[in-house]
């Protein structure tokens, strides 16, 4: 009974539950959700926390007044969430450990559901927020950010596994291995997030299916998205900026089928869009500008279309691996095309070859990049368009655009 009294219970107007005032001086936030009941709320006071491995076993709503700190001292994790309907807001949440043998996160939900995590801070931490088997949970508004150098010593900011219907939205991400990253995680939506300077992906997904991610900045991370072995992803206006290195995409296509690409800029990539082994992928009313190499569609790809993009300002445009192609390109503006356009219908009267000789020479011989922009290179391209013989002649824009497309 004293305990009760310590914690300043009272009832909230209006209603049955109770709000819980956490003071770190006197309470600990595990004592609080011990004498909780379902449906209170603990508000947590400004201060410093050290408490670890907090299980959450009942629906709460834990609150922080003044940005609180809970400090994981570099050895545990903090919040275990086995409860559906909790909210986790207001928080400061940093240094979890690294384990061997489990995955340590600043919050981790573990088979529940409707589940919010908004608001809050997580500052050097494995692993920032980590769902497992989880489903229709919301990560909104959050600071997500760790310090950690390099892809084997480092978490992912927001880890889902084997999840559905999630919603994540307007987090910044930032110097985790991979910002975001969903595996199994299917009908969910990614939104209005940045993610930038983490090791590996701004967003990388595995087996997902069914997921949509729109009106996000991936930048200046090792690669901007992957998105492998899925189907029925829709990727539209989203930002792909300065994801440069030698193996570095805007986004990473591998093995997906029967998704749509639209109304996206990639700019200043190694390279836009790399795919392999795709099919049936709609690329429609994006913005190419300023990468090393526009678009790199291997052999293996077929059945997609690219339709109405813009390609400004590029080194390479398109290049690909083989001889033959099984993709469509049309209605596409192409600032390299030189022909003309004689009925004035805004279509230019030839055909454009976007893949140039020396795309091709590259591919097969990396280390010939070296001779780019030298003499030899301007003669091989102007023997190439006088007799073709190397760049694929089946990959071609019959109908390129004369005027850049208003995206």
């Amino acid at each position: 009974m004293l305990l009760l009294h310590t914690f300043l219970l009272y009832a909230a107007a209006g209603s049955f539950a109770t709000i819980i005032k956490v003071h770190p001086a006197a309470n600990s936030i595990h004592q609080a959700i011990e004498h909780a009941q379902g449906g209170d709320t603990l508000l947590l006071q400004q201060g410093f926390y050290k408490e670890h491995d907090i299980l959450v076993n009942k629906k709460l709503t834990i609150t922080g007044q003044g940005l609180p700190v809970i400090d994981g001292e570099n050895k545990y994790q903090v919040f275990i969430i086995a409860a559906d309907s909790v909210v986790v807001q207001g928080l400061q949440i940093q240094h979890i450990g690294k384990g061997s043998l489990i995955d340590m996160a600043g919050i981790k939900i573990i088979n529940a559901k409707y589940i919010t995590i908004r608001n809050n801070r997580f500052i050097n931490n494995t692993y920032g927020i980590y769902l497992q088997n989880a489903s229709r949970c919301y990560i909104v508004n959050n600071t997500i950010h760790s310090d950690t150098k390099g892809e084997i010593n480092g978490g992912n900011g927001i880890h889902a596994w084997k999840c559905e219907g999630l919603g994540i939205k307007g987090n910044s991400i930032s110097g985790h291995r991979d910002g975001i990253y969903f595996e199994f995680v299917t009908h969910s939506y990614i939104a209005d997030n940045t993610s930038f300077e983490n090791a590996r992906y701004g967003l990388h997904f595995m087996f997902s299916h069914n997921d949509r991610y729109t009106q996000n900045t991936f930048m200046d991370n090792g690669a901007g998205v992957a998105v492998m072995y899925s189907k029925g992803v829709i990727m539209y206006n989203n930002a792909f900026n300065h994801n440069w290195g030698d193996a570095s995409y805007g986004l990473l296509l591998k093995e997906i089928t029967d998704s749509k690409i639209e109304h996206n800029r990639f700019t200043k990539n190694t390279v836009g869009i790399h795919m392999e082994s795709t099919t049936r992928v709609d690329v429609r009313h994006n913005l190419f500008s300023e990468n090393g190499w526009g678009v790199r569609v291997q052999a293996s790809c077929s059945g997609s279309n690219f339709i109405e993009n813009n390609f400004i300002g590029n080194s390479f445009d398109v290049t690909t691996n083989g001889t033959m192609m099984l993709n469509v390109f049309s209605h596409n503006y192409w600032d390299k095309y030189d022909g003309y356009d004689l009925d004035k219908n805004n279509v230019g009267d030839v055909c454009y070859y976007p893949v140039s000789v020396y795309s091709v020479i590259t591919e097969k011989i990396p280390p010939a990049m070296i001779l780019y922009h030298s003499l030899l290179t301007n003669i091989m391209e102007q023997v190439e368009k006088v007799m073709p013989s190397i760049i694929p002649d089946m990959l071609k824009d019959d109908q390129p655009l004369m005027k850049k497309l208003k995206l």
